[in-house]
């Protein structure tokens, strides 16, 4: 492979599976790299190490195992751990919810080939429901990444950038409708009737949110 060329992964070889407790300690090696890249692009944030040089645990982390509606996922690429998200039904804008993106971490190695992309898409098909995505102000690159895949994700539907109020939380929050990978095939075949059926509804007539 030349240097600076990317190259795209194959999307079958990207998977998303709920992780296991005994593999907890993956989502906890993982987060460190995550803590150090969330407060780099901000001096406000301060956060301290301990004399191993590891940042504080996550808070509660166990929650994710043990409260109904929270899902620690972990993410691969041919096998490989390439990353994890956590999804909890907190809301950012007080609005009611059934899902939202609490944390989402692609290692360095895996970003830039379409990983992140896949594992989003992978996520809200095996997730349907009334979701919510708020990101940090000052995560710039993160901003630009979520606006752009949630508009080209075929399965989510009634999308709108909000912002937070400043004291609950300050940056962007997408709110959405996903439907599972089942409805949206349903969705596609009824798009194809009108070419069959004269009085089938046409595609802009067929919503399933």
């Amino acid at each position: 492979m030349l240097w600076g060329q990317t190259v795209e992964v194959r999307a079958k070889s990207v998977s998303v599976s709920e992780a296991s407790t005994s593999e907890r300690r993956l989502i906890e090696c993982l987060m460190q790299f995550y803590i150090y890249e969330f407060m780099w692009p901000s001096s406000s944030i301060h956060i301290e190490c301990d004399d191993q040089n590891r940042c504080p645990p996550f808070a509660d982390l166990n929650r994710y195992w043990r409260i109904e509606g929270f899902h620690p996922l972990l993410i691969r690429v041919e096998g490989r751990l390439a990353g994890f998200a956590l999804i909890n039904t907190h809301s950012r804008h007080g609005e009611k919810i059934e899902l939202n993106m609490a944390e989402f971490f692609i290692a360095r190695e895996h970003r830039g080939r379409g990983v992140a992309t896949e594992a989003v898409r992978l996520i809200l098909a095996q997730y349907p429901g009334r979701w919510e995505i708020a990101v940090a102000e000052h995560n710039v690159a993160a901003k630009m990444f979520w606006s752009r895949t949630l508009a080209a994700t075929p399965n989510v539907g009634r999308l709108v950038r909000l912002e937070g109020d400043g004291k609950r939380w300050r940056g962007p929050i997408w709110s959405f409708q996903s439907a599972s990978s089942d409805v949206r095939c349903a969705e596609d075949e009824l798009t194809e009737q009108p070419l069959r059926l004269s009085h089938a509804p046409s595609a802009r007539q067929v919503s399933l949110f």
